[in-house]
């Protein structure tokens, strides 16, 4: 069986306190995409479970094929609380860059979950899925729903939030930059938040600009000016808005049309990715 686990962008995302538990309280609104990457998972009698890995960053060790994987984080998680479930060959193929901002780990977890439930009749209730995500990071649980959410709290919180961006155009743009999650977390600035972002309304996309952020940009375009030129082209080139993803290293831009990537002139090392939205 393969399951297709897809990434998301973060529209705004607010750095609003420090917890007393280390984390961070945030508010962001997660917007599901299209790209995604492909999960297999087959029953075998091998006397062990093995890991497949290929795909982007699967040959630079960006991506970790042993138990630090999510995948298997996920598939041992259950496995120590169901004996039934025996021995597999999974197989992952990475689409999604590592390091972006998107989500991809933990969209690997959370499907990784909902396949070892499938393929050994489980039967999870949507509670026990919500338990089993939690216990593997802040936003998996968003892949269980799988839709745009306010999110809030350390990232374990969610709110429906009414909001499309069907027809839109969106292109994705990483540079060859890795930015581990503490280390943006680390330089981070709290600011008071601008704006309710439960209450973005997509007929005024034009001005998000004005009042949506990214609290990890101040840091990380100080840091790493690169970001800061990839939002400004994708200005350039007609964006409605534009902003890094996450902890990045992804800078988006939203188009109401389809953009000519060629005529860009990106560099050959990055990462470029467009789709419709839906």
């Amino acid at each position: 069986m393969i399951f297709f686990p897809n990434c998301k962008i973060n529209i705004g995302l607010f750095v609003t306190s420090k917890r007393e538990d280390a984390y961070h309280n945030i508010e962001s609104v997660f917007y599901p995409l299209s790209l995604c990457d492909c999960l297999e998972m087959r029953k075998t009698d091998n006397t062990k479970t093995e890991f497949f890995l290929s795909g982007l960053g699967a040959d630079v060790n960006y991506v970790a094929k042993d138990k630090n994987n999510s995948v298997l984080k996920a598939f041992y998680l259950l496995r120590s609380n169901f004996p039934k479930i025996t021995n597999a060959k999974i197989y992952l193929h990475k689409n999604i860059p590592t390091f972006a901002g998107l989500g991809g780990g933990s969209a690997d977890g959370t499907f990784a979950l909902k396949l070892t439930d499938f393929m050994f009749d489980l039967r999870l209730s949507d509670e026990q899925l919500y338990y089993y995500a939690s216990k593997l990071g802040s936003d998996n649980f968003f892949f269980l729903e799988n839709r745009p959410m306010f999110v809030y709290g350390r990232g374990d919180k969610t709110e429906d939030v009414n909001i499309s961006l069907k027809d839109y155009y969106i292109v994705l743009i990483k540079p060859d930059i890795n930015i581990q999650t503490k280390e943006a977390y680390k330089n981070v600035h709290l600011t008071p938040k601008p704006f309710n972002l439960r209450n973005l309304d997509v007929k005024d996309i034009r001005n998000w600009k004005d009042y949506v952020r990214n609290d990890f940009e101040l840091s990380l375009f100080e840091q790493y000016p690169l970001l800061a030129q990839i939002k400004q082209m994708l200005y350039d080139n007609g964006a409605l808005y534009a902003q890094m993803s996450g902890s990045g290293a992804t800078v988006f831009g939203i188009f109401d049309k389809e953009l000519n990537l060629e005529g860009l002139n990106i560099d050959k090392t990055f990462f470029v990715h467009q789709e419709k939205l839906k």
